[in-house]
């Protein structure tokens, strides 16, 4: 059965829904319950670990048998498993729900499977609406089902040379404000804003995400990654959110302790020596390099040693987009799927924190 365009339009509003919930160890998903004319007759989102999943939030404001007959419009496969809450698969089944529609099939081994639950029960089921949007919605929380480690962006800012600064250590600003505008809103998007001693010592970062003068309501985790001491009186240490530190050159290790912690995305930022830790590592799953249109010549690169020793065994990367931003360029690019990879994929979990 096609997708009509209130059930479009139903998912456009689910997604909507779903970025109201919190970024962390759950996914956030919206869900829509239409009437069989296509009226909206409740919305809900996930509200966090040990609430509602987003189907039982939108059933739970209607009467008894209300929603008999009615369409599911959800951005996430309905769960198949009982954790703090139950399946909700096998609540619009016993809702009396008769089509269901969702984005993205959940990748979790044991919460994954309530579309085939829902097709035994009887129920239409229609899967795939939107799917690219919603996995842009909740890509960190994609990520670390598939590989068990956060979403990871390494950014830097480079002159058309590859320099990250001049001779004398100096890079404020080589790129103008409007890409500084968009590094601060992608800072927003993120869980998390990671960089190393070596930073924090040479520049004292606030490491907030900042909207003109002002604050985005959404701050990221500062994440300082290093051996040398932060200074007491260091910016970071007044940022709005408690600062995390890691005395440590496992970089793997300080990932998997961020995803115990929730943190379902990375935005490294540390300068030439943290980054190319990162891609060197292959702890990377989007490079965004703001290109500024100068020369500084000298030997500040923005990437050092990324563990490169031929050509043929170059880092390969696909541009996803190639972004003006006033007089400088983004160059957003991914890992080539290709590439050899020392990732080391683990069985995805269930959908919420403690579920088992």
């Amino acid at each position: 059965m096609a997708v009509n365009e209130a059930e479009r339009r139903a998912m456009t509003r689910a997604l909507s829904l779903a970025t109201l919930g919190p970024r962390g160890v759950n996914p956030q998903v919206g869900a829509v319950l239409l009437s069989p004319d296509g009226t909206v007759l409740a919305e809900g989102w996930h509200h966090g670990a040990g609430t509602p999943h987003a189907e039982v939030d939108a059933l739970s404001k209607l009467a008894p048998g209300a929603a008999r007959g009615a369409t599911a419009v959800v951005t996430l496969e309905p769960c198949n498993h009982t954790g703090r809450t139950g399946p909700c698969a096998l609540a619009l089944i016993d809702a009396g729900v008769a089509r269901v529609v969702y984005a993205l099939d959940d990748p979790g081994a044991v919460s994954g499977g309530g579309a085939e639950r829902l097709r035994d029960a009887g129920v239409s089921v229609d899967a795939g609406e939107q799917a690219d949007a919603a996995h842009a919605v909740i890509s960190g929380w994609l990520t670390a089902q598939r590989l068990g480690r956060p979403h990871i962006t390494v950014k830097w800012a480079q002159s058309l040379d590859g320099r990250a600064a001049a001779a004398d250590g100096s890079s404020q600003w080589i790129t103008g404000p409007s890409a500084r505008a968009d590094v601060h809103r992608r800072r927003a998007e993120a869980d998390a804003i990671v960089v190393g001693t070596g930073t924090v010592l040479s520049d004292d970062p606030s490491l907030t995400a900042r909207d003109g003068d002002a604050l985005f309501a959404d701050q990221p985790v500062p994440v300082v990654i290093g051996s040398r001491a932060t200074p007491d009186d260091a910016a970071v240490r007044r940022h709005p959110r408690p600062p995390l530190f890691y005395d440590t050159r496992d970089l793997h290790a300080v990932v998997a302790d961020l995803q115990a912690r929730g943190i379902q995305s990375l935005f490294v930022e540390g300068g030439p020596t943290l980054a190319s830790a990162f891609v060197s590592a292959r702890l990377v799953d989007r490079v965004l390099a703001y290109i500024a249109p100068v020369l500084l010549g000298g030997d500040r690169l923005a990437l050092t040693d990324i563990g490169v020793p031929s050509i043929g065994e170059a880092r390969r990367l696909t541009v996803e987009e190639w972004l003006p931003l006033g007089s400088d360029l983004l160059a957003i690019a991914s890992p080539s799927p290709d590439r050899p990879s020392a990732d080391r994929p683990s069985p995805a979990g269930p959908r919420e924190e403690g579920a088992a």
